[in-house]
């Protein structure tokens, strides 16, 4: 062998399968899951799939980026687990704007037992849209998920006059929404059995009634049937995950930051629940930016909290199969090395 670049120990093929497969765990607006995968011998293409998405409430695509950005993390987090390093190319090519990000295997590496946390988290992470408890959130707690969004975004908590700003802008985009014919009938879609049954949110996840909390989360078409409680959020904390720029590159990482977040805040006993209305009306979104006076762009408003023990947590929302997201036609018949 001759002497220069040192060979890169090529991944198995179904290594790069079983993270594209993993990262179908991953959070989307509406659980959507707009997002499709390649594999390739070396590394793992992500492709926005543009069927999945929100046209009406989603017209820029913002939310449907940032839902594949947490994919993304998702898939490097399960091969950071089976022990490949792995680089990340985001909008690797101008002229192909549905390629998201090219996620590429440089080497092995050890894994440790904060990634191994993390991959579990993966499962077991949900959205609980009810009530949190009314045991506050540990600031040790607090402080290692801001960590977790470093380097991809930023995590503002905010104040009591913030949070009570938020929820008034919380209020008017639902009743904006609510006015639009059409959102109401794209939600609709997304939350009845009308749509695929791999995709959208199924009344048991969705309450039974609005939850008593301090900012309003999205007015669904109709009620579900999820028991909300007699309790109130009095100890959730609510936050801002915001950056400099607003641009799909942008949108990528935050997607990338909150999966980092929301599985730091599992394997913490942390609830996360994403509040995407005020992102999804323009002047909504504008006044939340107009908040953070000059601190960045938002992407989403998050409510934290943990969750209250008396009530089971909700079932998990269902997943599209992984043959459907995920392309191996030219892996077929490569050898592993």
């Amino acid at each position: 062998m001759t002497a220069g670049k040192p060979v890169i120990e090529r991944p198995h093929v179904a290594a790069l399968a079983q993270a594209a497969a993993t990262s179908g765990y991953a959070p989307s607006v509406s659980n959507t899951q707009p997002w499709r995968w390649r594999v390739l011998p070396d590394r793992l293409d992500l492709l926005a799939d543009r069927r999945r998405q929100l046209g009406v409430t989603d017209p820029q695509a913002r939310l449907l980026t940032l839902s594949c950005g947490a994919a993304l993390h998702h898939a490097r987090t399960g091969l950071a687990a089976a022990g490949w390093t792995t680089e990340t190319h985001r909008l690797p090519d101008p002229a192909d704007p549905d390629l998201l990000a090219s996620l590429v295997v440089t080497g092995r590496r050890e894994v440790d037992a904060a990634t191994m946390r993390l991959v579990q988290a993966i499962r077991v992470r949900h959205t609980d849209r009810r009530p949190v408890s009314d045991e506050p959130l540990p600031l040790q707690s607090l402080a290692q998920i801001e960590a977790a969004v470093r380097g991809l975004a930023r995590l503002q908590t905010l104040t009591g006059d913030q949070v009570l700003r938020l929820a008034s802008i919380a209020g008017h985009a639902a009743e904006v929404q609510a006015d639009d014919p059409n959102i109401r009938t794209e939600m609709e879609y997304w939350t009845t059995r009308a749509s695929p049954a791999d995709v959208g949110l199924p009344p048991e996840v969705i309450p039974a009634e609005p939850p008593q909390t301090t900012v309003p989360g999205r007015a669904f078409a109709g009620p579900g049937t999820l028991p909300v409680g007699p309790g109130h959020d009095r100890a959730a904390v609510y936050a801002v995950l915001h950056g400099d720029e607003d641009e799909p590159g942008d949108w990528l990482c935050a997607g990338e930051a909150l999966s980092a977040a929301w599985l730091t805040a599992t394997d913490l006993g942390v609830s996360m629940v994403p509040l995407s209305g005020v992102i999804e009306v323009d002047s909504t979104r504008e006044a939340l930016r107009q908040m953070l006076a000059g601190l960045g762009r938002p992407y989403l408003a998050l409510r934290l909290g943990l969750a209250d023990p008396e009530h089971a947590g909700p079932p998990h929302t269902p997943r599209m199969p992984a043959e459907q997201l995920i392309d191996t036609s030219q892996v077929r018949g490569v050898e592993e090395s």
